[in-house]
């Protein structure tokens, strides 16, 4: 076994190395700062082109974090993030700018993300004007282009965010983000807003897009189903931290961790007939204000043992191929509840 962060060099586009983002918490006259809230605590991760990366965790685990320090909508504390080789935490205000062509976010919630008292052309046109190039007209044909491309008619154009459907609006959205001839997308629980049978929609549309333009994912999520479907590998992530790493298939078929083992055990199976067996954990989520030491899972753990799991930082490690857990016993069965 080795040691050395999850490296996928073939083709690679985006690279992150040891991210951290601590939210400082202060109080008193002088606003001094009394601790820090580890939202991301050491993240090391590669994103090869045209692959989805799935990221996955219970709410509060650090994946929308971690997506807004990559695109620097938030500036991490400590870390690196390079794509396609440049240090995108080293440029500067302008530099930044001319690379966000390239890297777009689409937005949770599709309603918020929208601009209520601009028309669906103006919001889809906004990158174009910002990064410039394009006159009138042809801004004008490339918003009908965007529009055709999500699903939706040129003539919705004229129309405002409130008169779509949830569905409708994240195709504004995604239309938006694809403005600009991005490479790599950041999708932030893209579809975790909209009814199940619009969920299949937006997914399969992603899917679609993916394919026709070659475009790079980052798909944040807590809905396991929905990773797997689009995913080709997953991240899994607790308090901070990644958990497991693995091909989607070796992920959900032969899971090492016992953390993604019990977030696995209780996806429902659309089978009456099926029986499962549920891993239960217990305790609740320690708060990123005060984690625990050693292994921050370690409190929930059905696995944990003393002194090893409470004092020593498991590294992530590769155990099989491609395959990554933060686990000092990583790949040992668990006592499950019968259903």
């Amino acid at each position: 076994m080795t040691t050395q962060a999850p490296i996928l060099n073939p083709g690679k586009l985006l690279s992150v190395r040891d991210l951290r983002k601590f939210f400082p918490v202060k109080r008193g006259v002088l606003a001094r700062v009394v601790a820090n809230v580890k939202a991301v605590d050491g993240v090391s991760f590669d994103v090869a082109r045209g692959e989805t990366l799935g990221l996955v965790g219970e709410s509060g685990s650090g994946k929308t974090t971690i997506g807004r320090c990559i695109l620097r909508l938030i500036e991490p504390t400590s870390g690196s993030v390079e794509f396609e080789g440049t240090s995108v935490l080293d440029l500067e205000p302008g530099d930044m700018r001319r690379l966000r062509r390239h890297m777009q976010i689409v937005f949770q919630d599709p309603y918020a993300s929208l601009n209520p008292r601009m028309t669906v052309g103006t919001i889809v046109a906004e990158p174009l004007i910002i990064h410039g190039g394009l006159n009138g007209a042809e801004r004008d044909e490339r918003v009908a282009q965007l529009l055709q491309k999500v699903g939706l008619s040129p003539d919705y154009r004229k129309r405002y965010p409130h008169e779509f459907s949830g569905g409708q609006r994240q195709r504004i959205g995604v239309a938006r983000a694809l403005a600009t001839n991005p490479k790599f997308l950041v999708l932030d629980e893209p579809v975790s807003a909209l009814d199940v049978s619009v969920q299949a929609q937006v997914v399969n549309l992603l899917q679609d897009l993916q394919a026709e333009l070659g475009l790079t994912y980052l798909f944040i999520a807590h809905d396991l189903s929905v990773v797997e479907h689009i995913s080709t590998r997953v991240a899994v992530l607790y308090l901070g931290k990644i958990m497991e790493l693995a091909d989607r298939r070796a992920l959900y078929d032969d899971s090492l961790h016992p953390y993604t083992k019990a977030l696995l055990s209780a996806v429902p199976v659309p089978d009456p007939t099926v029986k499962k067996t549920r891993i239960l954990l217990t305790g609740d989520i320690p708060t990123p204000l005060n984690p625990p030491t050693g292994c921050v899972f370690h409190t929930r753990c059905p696995i944990a043992q003393f002194p090893i799991c409470k004092t020593e930082v498991p590294p992530l490690v590769e155990h099989k191929p491609g395959h990554f857990a933060a686990c000092h016993f990583a790949g040992a069965p668990l006592p499950v509840a019968q259903p």
